[in-house]
């Protein structure tokens, strides 16, 4: 039996730099608190709880003084760094860098906006972190819509300005862009403002992952569950190649399943570690060459 890892597959360069911030400040202070999962991967997680990293919520924020406080890739609204002012919380702010140049071009439009009776609309899921920042730029009017028969909400006799969540499929926000223009001239309405705003390694991770799942037999697909983007890439995969498993780590796989296949590749996540996949490679041939 083979077992390949895909070259694409890991960390984006948000969490890598998300990670590395955090190792560093829990090697400097010991001990330090994140606004939510750092990464949506309860392993990974886990790892560097036993580091010293606490996870808490923003409700949590308010009990909070006199500490460090950690703002994960996914950034945070306005309203939560005025929270830790006032409880003279110090930020580590890990904030993806095309998260946070998204989120001025959003506050940006925001204040146009004011001035032309416009619309923020984001593309992106309800209640996503990412998402939770990008409204704040907006003191939370922006209109969030997850698939086009939510355009409904937008009304088309404003201006309209468009960004997407950094991590949504390019060919829906495409698409969304040509419905929501059609319906922007059918009103006879040229203020209709699109910004591709979706991360460009997100936007290359479709076309590197169907051409790796061709190139074996079956796909292991790893995965934290509440990972938007592994959902998302892992059914993406799926319906290309049938032969793809959703696992969260070794516990997960059917051993007796995959040893049908000759050729096994690894993929996962932009919120999954490569020492994971590693793992999991190594404890797939291990099992193989026992049997």
């Amino acid at each position: 039996m083979e077992v390949l890892i895909e070259n694409e597959a890991g960390f984006c360069f948000g969490v890598v730099s998300a990670i590395n911030t955090c190792e560093q400040s829990l090697e400097k202070y010991g001990e330090i608190y994140c606004l939510g999962e750092l990464v949506h991967n309860t392993i990974e997680i886990n790892r560097l709880e036993k580091r010293g990293l606490k996870i808490v919520e923003v409700k949590d924020l308010e009990g909070l003084k006199d500490c460090r406080v950690m703002i994960r890739a996914h950034g945070e609204p306005p309203s939560t760094y005025a929270l830790a002012k006032r409880n003279n919380i110090e930020i580590i702010d890990a904030t993806c860098p095309i998260v946070l140049k998204l989120q001025k071009d959003v506050k940006k439009a925001y204040e146009q906006c004011a001035m032309s009776d416009g619309q923020i609309v984001i593309f992106g899921k309800k209640g996503h972190a990412e998402v939770i920042g990008l409204c704040g730029q907006t003191d939370n009017t922006a209109i969030v819509i997850s698939k086009v028969e939510e355009i409904e909400r937008i009304d088309f006799s404003k201006a309209v300005y468009l960004f997407s969540q950094t991590t949504k499929n390019k060919e829906e926000f495409e698409n969304l862009v040509s419905i929501i223009g059609q319906r922007m001239r059918e009103n006879n309405n040229d203020n209709f403002f699109p910004t591709n705003s979706i991360c460009k390694r997100m936007a290359s991770r479709t076309k590197t992952l169907l051409d790796f799942a061709d190139s074996v037999d079956a796909v292991l697909f790893v995965s934290g569950k509440h990972s938007s983007n592994g959902t998302y890439l892992y059914e993406f995969c799926r319906q290309h190649k049938e032969a793809t498993y959703f696992i969260s780590d070794k516990g997960d796989i059917d051993l007796e399943e995959i040893k049908k296949y000759n050729r096994i590749g690894i993929s996962g996540a932009t919120s999954t570690p490569m020492w994971l996949m590693e793992e999991i490679r190594d404890y797939v041939l291990a099992s193989s060459e026992t049997k």
